[in-house]
């Protein structure tokens, strides 16, 4: 089915809910303050959007192409963008907060100061990212490829990591709480102290000071 080129881009501090814009052609184009809630953007062409204050509340941007857009301040939440292609996207002081990337194609990708807590990225390729001081607490990373990532300063509390690929990553300043050490494997993984105080005790060492 074709785009819906006669769909417009909304102005600037709209407020739309339950729209349907599926299969909408926004290529390049820019939001400000707009909120978008319950709002269906199912196969739609935002590539290269600009988006900057903008909140997107439990929409579904499933299949959605958001290749090269840029995102300042910006907080898509509770969304779903399942299958969604997200390559070279930029997250800028953006709340990605409950929202679930099934099937979606993440990287490269550039994220500043942004909030992934709760989100659910189980699976996806995260591998060669810089993650530095971005929060993950307590999302859901089963089985997510995070080679040779640099998430130093993180804060990835809680997160659920069985089956998530670390070799090589730099965890060094991270916040690790409730990790399951004795499931990972750690081949080349970069630690502080701290944490590998937790690795020891989690495999039965007693640590003395």
């Amino acid at each position: 089915m074709g785009g819906r080129p006669h769909v417009r881009p909304p102005e600037d501090g709209v407020e739309l809910t339950g729209a349907d814009l599926a299969r909408v052609d926004w290529w390049g184009a820019e939001l400000e303050g707009v909120t978008f809630t319950r709002c269906r953007f199912d196969d739609a062409d935002l590539t290269e959007l600009v988006t900057r204050r903008c909140v997107f509340d439990s929409c579904v941007l499933t299949g959605v192409r958001m290749s090269g857009s840029r995102h300042r301040g910006s907080a898509f939440l509770s969304c779903r963008f399942d299958r969604a292609r997200l390559m070279d996207v930029v997250w800028e002081g953006c709340k990605l907060t409950g929202s679930h990337f099934p099937g979606a194609t993440l990287r490269p990708l550039t994220s500043t100061d942004s909030d992934w807590s709760w989100t659910s990225l189980r699976g996806v390729d995260l591998s060669g990212s810089d993650l530095s001081g971005q929060r993950f607490r307590e999302a859901d990373l089963t089985d997510a490829d995070l080679r040779e990532s640099d998430l130093t300063g993180a804060d990835l509390d809680r997160a659920r990591m069985q089956g998530v690929r670390l070799r090589g990553t730099d965890l060094r300043g991270a916040g690790t709480e409730a990790w399951p050490w004795r499931g990972l494997d750690l081949t080349g993984v970069r630690l502080d102290l701290a944490q590998a105080v937790q690795v020891a005790a989690a495999h039965g060492a007693l640590v003395e000071g």
